[in-house]
């Protein structure tokens, strides 16, 4: 097999003229040079050079090399040059999942930075809503999502965490319910009322709700599910039944719901962006982290 390194000191002794000057120009001994250039001969099986006085000219064999040699050089430069612009976060791919509440608040102003700073960057973007983002990340078909994590778990090796805010859930009433006048509610009280489940699947949202709902003392009468934040207000509005909501989830409140601060316990979702260690250094994802902590901010 030819080797490119010595494809390319055969050029360099073909534009110089001669074995010495090669040397000369490459910062290497003559005898060195002299000792690639016969490997290559042999590599090539046929010769490359023929001596003319005190120098050398190429044989057909080596002037076809040599173009090679130039093709080659000319790819390696432009491969080089593909990874920096890679590196520095002005070409590549992100691939970004989250869930909808996040998508509403945060993930928006953070792609509109990304395209502002790194407009060579292809944004791959996608809802994931009911399923979790996670394993998105996990199983490398994606380098951020937008995740709701318990505060015990750990991040899967290779991904990094970083925190993005914390969520309370606030309790949506009737707008003519009895509790409805009180501005913070006890989460025990709302243990005998009929409930409109908020998170029907499995997952760390319908978690945090149980946890507290046990804390609490109680385990909620869920009468009827609901699967996004909207319809859950429009069920509670024609009273159905209460329901915790998380602040983010509030959106514009139904007029026919009030929502009421909840204590003892308070519960929270913890709001990160998991990162595929990989990408953990990329300017892009930089620069999304960096806008949605700006739009979590402007959101507080």
């Amino acid at each position: 097999m030819l080797d490119v390194r010595r494809m390319q000191v055969l050029r360099s002794v073909i534009t110089s003229g001669s074995i010495s000057a090669a040397a000369r120009n490459l910062g290497y001994t003559p005898s060195a040079i002299s000792q690639q250039l016969a490997v290559l001969e042999r590599e090539a099986g046929t010769p490359l050079l023929e001596r003319v006085g005190r120098g050398v000219r190429p044989t057909p064999a080596g002037t076809l090399l040599s173009g090679h040699a130039e093709a080659l050089s000319a790819e390696l430069a432009r491969a080089e040059a593909a990874l920096t612009e890679l590196k520095e976060g002005r070409t590549g791919k992100l691939a970004i999942r989250y869930f909808a509440t996040a998508g509403a608040s945060m993930v928006p102003q953070a792609v509109a930075a990304v395209r502002r700073e790194h407009p060579g960057v292809w944004l791959d973007l996608k809802l994931m809503e009911p399923l979790d983002p996670l394993p998105e990340v996990e199983e490398g078909r994606a380098d951020v999502a937008i995740v709701v994590v318990p505060r015990s778990a750990r991040p899967a090796e290779g991904i990094e965490l970083v925190h993005l805010l914390d969520d309370p859930y606030c309790a949506v009433l009737p707008r003519t319910h009895p509790l409805a006048r009180k501005r913070v509610l006890d989460l025990a009280e709302l243990g005998d009322e009929p409930w409109v489940g908020i998170d029907p699947l499995p997952g760390a949202c319908r978690a945090i709700l149980a946890g507290a709902c046990a804390s609490a003392g109680f385990h909620p009468n869920i009468v009827v599910e609901s699967e996004d934040y909207p319809t859950a207000q429009g069920f509670i509005a024609a009273g159905l039944g209460v329901g915790l909501v998380p602040a983010l989830g509030l959106g514009t409140p139904h007029p026919g719901v009030v929502v009421r601060r909840v204590r003892n316990p308070q519960p929270s979702r913890a709001i990160h962006a998991a990162v595929a260690g990989r990408m953990a250094g990329s300017p892009a994802v930089r620069t999304l982290i960096a806008a949605m902590q700006e739009a979590v901010a402007d959101v507080a």
